[in-house]
């Protein structure tokens, strides 16, 4: 019985590659379940995935009017029919999908791109090839303001980025909105950069996009462009490391996975953050709390704590390193998030009110100890929190231009957060 429906299911892929609707409904005559099978299946190859692939409109359309979740079913490289008809430009097929279902345009596949991202790549480029100069400007308005300017690296069947197709067009205003977006050291199938197609025509047009392109150059921090086997065969970066830890790197990642190292990210966050809530209450109220008057004859004045010096300095050191560990796990958590550079800030700002309510508030001691004990102190407290904040905001920022350095989509080298 069991070789009997594996052999079922081999027919139907081969009616599907043949576009043989006749045989298609043979299959379900002699099986009239045949296509239940793939709702059970959370990723698997239909015979939608296959007719897309291979340019079979007719079967196509008649499957989908059998059978319309099949529509919805990704492979197991994460595309559903309609990304696999427009990765192949079968525009016939895509236009009947769309007539049967225009919602198919917004599912969301691999790297989270939608068909709609390829139509806007496509368009780019049709647009640049046609000198279409106003159009080309709101299409990249779209693509910034949806945050996915990697589809301007994203290449067509010649390996083309569009800025390849702008330097070979000599279209320098858009070479000029685009230097600080794409990877201009991008190599197209001849292993050419745009440098190289201005560079191998002489014609007296192209001085102007030449000079654009060395300016571009000079000002790349990242070295030369690497292959993606060069990228992979380098020690990972800090930020890869935690992204490894955390289960967000793009390379291994499944839908069960990602929502597992999601649920883990936000536990730390949570009690990260309830320990600098209690730490920094407890460096509001200390442990006896404060004079509520000044008392020379004592050695203190109002609003100093209560404690001595000794068992101050044992409280500051012990809360401080629950506030800074934790503070340091929460910027680890939120670095590359929406927004996170405001975050970055928020914490710097809370670091420092925590400096100056310490540094009023904390007892003094007469004599050489106690002088170079707060000062030790007073010192450390500004570089500790700076060196925290630094830190993995230059191994951020170092991680990102090293991966703008790889030709090849950098989507797969984003982390969750980053995406």
């Amino acid at each position: 019985m069991a070789f009997q429906i594996v052999d079922i299911y081999e027919r139907l892929d081969m009616v599907a590659q043949d576009g043989d609707i006749e045989g298609l409904y043979e299959l379900i005559a002699e099986y009239p379940n045949i296509l239940e099978h793939f709702d059970n299946v959370s990723f698997c190859e239909t015979p939608l995935h296959i007719a897309a692939e291979k340019g079979q409109t007719h079967f196509a359309m008649e499957l989908m009017n059998l059978k319309p979740s099949l529509a919805l079913k990704l492979n197991v490289s994460g595309f559903s029919p309609m990304h696999l008809a427009l990765q192949n430009n079968h525009i016939r097929m895509v236009r009947g999908f769309l007539a049967m279902d225009s919602s198919l345009i917004s599912i969301k596949g691999r790297g989270r791109i939608t068909p709609l991202h390829y139509v806007a790549q496509l368009a780019v480029h049709v647009a640049v090839k046609s000198q279409q100069f106003m159009a080309f400007k709101v299409l990249l308005g779209w693509v910034r303001r949806v945050n996915r300017e990697e589809i301007l690296d994203w290449k067509d069947e010649d390996g083309n980025t569009v800025f390849h197709i702008a330097a070979s067009m000599n279209q320098t205003e858009v070479m000029k909105l685009l230097l600080n977006t794409v990877n201009v050291k991008a190599k197209n199938l001849d292993g050419k950069t745009a440098m190289d197609i201005v560079e191998t025509d002489k014609s007296p047009i192209f001085p102007k996009a030449t000079r654009l392109l060395r300016s571009a150059k000079e000002r790349l921090l990242f070295g030369p462009s690497m292959t993606l086997a060069g990228y992979l065969s380098r020690e990972p970066s800090t930020i890869e490391g935690k992204n490894k830890l955390l289960g967000l790197n793009n390379l291994s990642k499944t839908k069960q996975g990602s929502r597992e190292s999601t649920d883990f990210r936000n536990a730390i966050l949570v009690v990260a953050v309830l320990i600098v809530t209690a730490t920094y209450q407890a460096g509001l109220s200390p442990p006896g709390g404060y004079w509520e008057d000044d008392s020379p004859n004592d050695g203190h004045t109002a609003g100093q704590m209560t404690m001595s010096f000794n068992l101050a300095l044992f409280f500051y050191i012990l809360n401080g390193v629950a506030f800074f560990s934790s503070l340091y796990v929460i910027m680890v958590l939120i670095i590359g998030l929406p927004m996170w550079m405001v975050l970055y800030g928020s914490t710097a700002a809370l670091g420092m009110a925590n400096y100056a309510s310490y540094r009023y508030t904390f007892p003094h001691l007469d004599g050489s100890f106690g002088n170079i004990a707060l000062a030790l102190v007073w010192f450390a407290y500004p570089v500790i929190t700076g060196t925290l904040l630094l830190r993995y905001f230059m191994a951020f920022i170092s991680n990102k231009r090293r991966r703008q350095g790889v030709d090849f989509p950098a989507r797969y080298f984003s982390s969750v957060q980053e995406l």
